[in-house]
């Protein structure tokens, strides 16, 4: 007689882990997502620095161009 009541226990024991299981798959589900959302955010926040520093990188090149060509004349 004391079986079904076993049998009882494990399956609400068992019930409760997957329903905890459950919770945690949703949480890493939206923290994926975030992470996902935060990881675009960042690669494009970093092609738009590589722009600018290479938009830099051209006009110091540029005006160091423009220093020697004065040096050089007269």
């Amino acid at each position: 007689m004391n079986e079904p009541t076993e049998k009882s226990l494990d399956l609400a024991t068992l019930e409760r882990q997957v329903d905890t299981l459950i919770g945690k798959i949703e949480q890493l589900k939206t923290e994926n997502s975030a992470l996902r959302s935060q990881q675009k955010n960042l690669v494009a926040e970093r092609a738009a620095l590589v722009a600018k520093t290479d938009q830099a990188r051209a006009r110091i090149e540029s005006i160091i161009a423009r220093l020697r060509s004065m040096e050089h004349t007269p």
